[in-house]
């Protein structure tokens, strides 16, 4: 995997192990409950084990903003993309941005369609997938055709 500059402000950069700039992300309650419906933060081994799963089923990217690292995005093997930027930086069109580099990445790969799962009460992600062209397929699940 090479780096993906998405603009002059964003560049997408292969995983590696950065644990002490992530974990920090998921200390925040609200961000793990917006991720992963639940109502305690990550530990290092949950964290871990999160980047070592995503990084071994698809393409696992951290999110460089104006040189600083917010977030990360991932397309999965299955076409899932997840992705979570730090709160202080959300609502900057950040995931937008990273969302589209991502659909184009699937394309460049012969996918055919990508899909998000976002929980009910995550209207933030639910309006950004939404914005960016993906369609309310059932439940949770949201799909897009490349």
């Amino acid at each position: 995997m090479e780096k993906r500059i998405i603009d002059e402000e964003i560049t997408l950069i292969p995983y590696y192990p950065n644990h002490e700039v992530t974990f920090q992300w998921y200390q925040d309650l609200e961000l793990c409950r917006q991720v992963d419906n639940i109502d305690h933060v990550y530990t290092m081994e949950t964290l871990k084990s999160m980047y070592f799963y995503l990084s071994t089923h698809g393409d696992c990217y951290y999110i460089e903003y104006k040189g600083q690292l917010v977030g990360d995005v991932t397309l999965k093997n299955d076409g899932e993309i997840a992705i979570v930027i730090c709160r202080e930086y959300q609502n900057r069109h950040i995931g937008r941005r990273c969302i589209k580099n991502i659909i184009e990445l699937a394309g460049e790969k012969g996918m055919s369609q990508v899909k998000a799962e976002i929980y009910p009460f995550n209207e933030q992600s639910r309006n950004m997938f939404l914005t960016v062209g993906f369609e309310h397929f059932d439940n949770n699940r949201y799909i897009y055709n490349i």
